[in-house]
């Protein structure tokens, strides 16, 4: 493979997970806001958060289809990606036309398949990345994907709520769909493969029933109880700590430096990954966050709280893109978007335990107990590295 190919083949993915970096990003930073100047009330918010997330977890059903069909001839999973792209453009267009007060189901219908779409995009880009990605470049790619996906967080955090304020909300929605658009030119230019000796098999799902697939589940459901529980908490326990230093306005730059360290952090775990092997990197991770955890919890000063900020995006970004390449070697060829998709809702999972364990234990007891908390919960991830390292365990996860 040249070198031109490469880079042209880590920007498709790389810029893939940028556009859907910014529709996380506007859900995360913004919808509730507009929801509730639309003069909805948080419960109908809750009700939309709700119903927009079931496409991330019947994903799986798409990683099924791009398995198993050829779309007319033209692919397993380009054909698939674009008609995701597509979707998600012409819902972002419509939902401009709608009016969330007034029309608050349609509203919700339409953001339902805006997220199916991108679910759709999402497993089967996953799905080609194992196609055609080497084993030696698995870290790297990752680093890419993860940084991409947070580069557009930060665009939809920062340059869609200028666009919000300055211009107006439908401007926001236009601006979104003109970025799904950047990444489907690549499509034309990168090639897919598919081995045909590989094909969909139902027995494969038998790997779940192996314990390293078990422990490298386990693994993935800490790590991001963790690190999604504790980044809920971050500006609201800076906000408790520094009442009068940090407004919205504050707090909004704050998450943007923190994404500014999760790229970095995506990008180096990549090269960590690549050039240290999977043991060391994910110890690498573990002995990230344990600092940040503690500095997230015992801060006092604000030029600080930024550093700490950065820090914890640094090792935030770096746990994202070492996992997801572990994750990517431990799926099996003949169900590579089914399997990994699988293991992508563990995760899921673990973020939904983690944002309720963190809610609940800074409301009945502090924000320090529950950074705490999670420093402890991370402490459980080296006790399953026998089962995923071990000499014994080190022949061919699967047999052909």
């Amino acid at each position: 493979m040249t070198q031109s190919s490469r880079t042209l083949r880590f920007s498709m993915f790389g810029l893939l997970y940028f556009t859907q970096g910014t529709i996380l990003g506007y859900f995360a930073s913004l919808n509730a806001l507009y929801m509730l100047e639309k003069g909805l009330d948080m419960a109908k918010v809750g009700i939309f958060s709700t119903i927009a997330l079931i496409p991330f977890v019947i994903k799986i059903l798409f990683g099924m289809l791009s398995d198993r069909f050829n779309f007319f001839g033209l692919g397993h999973r380009k054909p698939y990606i674009l008609i995701g792209l597509l979707v998600q453009f012409f819902c972002l267009i419509a939902v401009a036309q709608v009016d969330p007060g007034s029309q608050y189901w349609l509203f919700v219908g339409i953001a339902f398949l805006l997220q199916l779409g991108m679910a759709f995009y999402d497993t089967c880009t996953d799905g080609l990345a194992l196609d055609t990605t080497p084993e030696n470049e698995k870290g790297i790619l990752q680093g890419f994907m993860v940084g991409g996906r947070s580069v557009g967080v930060i665009a939809a955090a920062s340059l869609a709520g200028f666009i919000a304020q300055n211009v107006s909300w439908a401007a926001v929605f236009y601006f979104l769909a003109v970025l799904t658009l950047i990444p489907i030119p690549l499509l034309f230019f990168v090639r897919e493969v598919f081995n045909p000796g590989k094909r969909f098999d139902w027995g494969a799902f038998a790997a779940f029933k192996q314990v390293r697939v078990l422990a490298v589940s386990a693994v993935g459901l800490l790590l991001f109880l963790v690190i999604v529980g504790a980044n809920q908490l971050v500006n609201p326990a800076f906000t408790s700590r520094f009442p009068d230093q940090i407004n919205l306005s504050t707090a909004g730059l704050i998450t943007t430096v923190w994404g500014i360290g999760c790229v970095a952090g995506a990008l180096a775990g990549g090269s960590i990954m690549d050039r240290l092997g999977d043991r060391k990197a994910l110890w690498v991770s573990v002995l990230l966050l344990l600092p940040a955890l503690g500095l997230l919890a015992m801060v006092k000063s604000l030029p600080l709280a930024w550093a700490t900020a950065v820090f914890f995006g640094l090792a935030y970004g770096m746990t994202q893109a070492i996992y997801f390449a572990l994750a990517m070697k431990y799926t099996q060829p003949t169900i590579a978007a089914s399997m990994y998709s699988i293991l992508m809702a563990v995760t899921n999972i673990g973020q939904g335990i983690g944002l309720g364990l963190g809610g609940g234990i800074s409301k009945s007891l502090d924000f320090p107990a529950a950074f705490g908390i999670f420093a402890v919960c991370l402490l459980l991830v080296p006790l399953f590295f026998p089962l995923l390292f071990s000499k014994r365990m080190k022949t061919a996860l699967y047999q052909a």
